[in-house]
């Protein structure tokens, strides 16, 4: 009985100490990982840092613009409200180049002379 006993302390103890180690394993992969999103994150905050001044330009710019967006709508609505379409009375012909028809040479290279 006392032999049975200590095999079964000996066994939970190899369990838990494989558990252990598989534990230990995964959390070292996922300190690598992290170390490697931190190097990123780094990286993104330095290119960052470059293009801050351009973006609040750009803002600075968009807000302007939307500020002069009413103005601007209020301009086109004078102007729409005095164009009225009037659709083509007759129908065109296809249009032509204005330098005529131009000759291809494809043709001639592949010893096709056109009639």
């Amino acid at each position: 009985m006392t032999l049975l006993t200590v095999v079964d302390v000996v066994l939970l103890i190899a369990v838990l100490a494989a558990g252990l180690y598989a534990a230990g394993t995964l959390l070292g992969r996922i300190a690598a990982n992290l170390e490697d999103c931190a190097e990123q994150v780094r990286e993104i905050t330095g290119h960052a840092e470059l293009i801050v001044p351009g973006v609040e330009h750009i803002n600075r710019t968009g807000g302007v613009v939307a500020g002069a967006l009413p103005l601007l709508y209020g301009m086109a609505e004078e102007v729409v409200a005095g164009a009225v379409y009037q659709p083509p009375a007759e129908e065109r012909a296809p249009a032509r180049p204005a330098s005529g028809t131009r000759r291809s040479r494809l043709h001639e290279m592949v010893g096709f002379t056109p009639r």
